[in-house]
């Protein structure tokens, strides 16, 4: 009679057959160990105070600490953080350039020596001419002004209400 409990290896790296109740309990026990360690250093996890080790609780940043609020050097997290950052910089150039075409030149802009013209553009006109993203286009609006490239009057714009503040494009 052969020995069926230890684990059968397999091509994938990361996993491993599993051929008897052992190892299946084997590889459960291995990934739960593995999964708590993680928790230990989780901070969305709800079971944190009971696991969290000395160590763990002296390696937890302060707000004025460099990388507190910021995912793990190097991870999923950061990766889509970085992803998302870029995304949104080119919604924000291709709104620009929404407001360069359909925009109207006007005189002068900062009453320098040079008089370069500024566009505007109605937030209805914009709303209206923005169709690829168009529910977004209030909030590729908030994030271009944070940025410096656009102004405009108030704090939020609404479709209708808004429709004739004007949107200046900065550069």
């Amino acid at each position: 009679m052969e020995n069926n409990d230890a684990p059968v290896e397999c091509n994938d790296d990361r996993t491993v057959c599993v051929t008897s109740v052992k190892g299946l309990k084997d590889n459960w026990q291995r990934w739960s160990n593995e999964h708590q360690e993680y928790q230990k250093h989780n901070p969305f996890s709800n079971d944190r105070g009971a696991m969290v080790s000395v160590t763990a609780q002296q390696q937890r940043l302060q707000r004025d600490q460099a990388g507190y609020g910021k995912p793990l050097e190097g991870s999923l997290t950061e990766q889509r953080g970085q992803d998302a950052h870029v995304h949104i910089s080119r919604e924000v150039e291709e709104l620009c350039q929404v407001i360069r075409d359909i925009g109207e030149s006007r005189g002068g802009g900062d009453g320098g020596s040079e008089k370069r013209p500024m566009v505007t553009v109605e937030f209805g006109k914009l709303f209206e001419h923005y169709v690829n993203i168009s529910n977004k286009v209030v909030g590729i609006l908030l994030r271009a002004r944070k940025q410096g490239l656009v102004s405009f009057e108030g704090e939020m714009l609404w479709q209708g209400q808004d429709d004739q503040v004007l949107i200046t494009l900065l550069q």
